[in-house]
């Protein structure tokens, strides 16, 4: 009996995305207008953000679609803080929770880095360059560098789309 092997890799394409990552302690929406005037975009924020049920956790999520360069950015917080309740075992007279903060990573991977600017383009991207250049020269930004998005274990955190 002859076997038949299909060969899938041409069917599938990779999808072609740049990731910047973004350390800086300013606040989402700050972050968002800053970048909007020093790259010339508009982000804007999506009326809900990532939620993932298995952590328990939400990111906050800013989105803009370029037409004219079939471009899509996403500006997208990489820390979320939940405060949870610890219950105390010992039989003290007033029965104390003890409250503990909970940081959670949308790319484990990268547990220092605040946001991630994902550019998705349907082909190749030349202005990485020029972008992480104009990223870097805000104030409020510590530092800005491109992610080996092949390296990463938790890419499927990135399909948001």
């Amino acid at each position: 009996m002859a076997k038949h092997k299909l060969i899938l890799e041409d069917v599938f394409e990779e999808v072609t995305y740049t990731l910047i990552a973004i350390h800086c302690s300013l606040e989402d929406y700050r972050l968002a207008y800053l970048l909007n005037k020093n790259l010339a975009i508009n982000l804007v924020r999506k009326g809900e953000d990532l939620d993932y049920d298995q952590a328990s956790a939400s990111y906050s999520i800013f989105d803009w679609e370029d037409i004219n360069h079939q471009t899509r950015w996403s500006l997208v917080n990489n820390v979320c803080r939940k405060e949870s309740e610890t219950l105390n075992n010992t039989s003290s007279l007033f029965g104390d929770n003890q409250t503990s903060m909970k940081t959670h990573n949308l790319i484990s991977e990268y547990k220092n880095v605040d946001y991630f600017l994902k550019i998705d383009t349907d082909g190749w991207f030349s202005g990485e360059k020029a972008i992480l250049n104009s990223i870097q020269k805000i104030p409020h930004i510590v530092t800005a560098y491109a992610v080996d998005t092949n390296q990463l274990k938790s890419k499927n955190n990135l399909i948001f789309n």
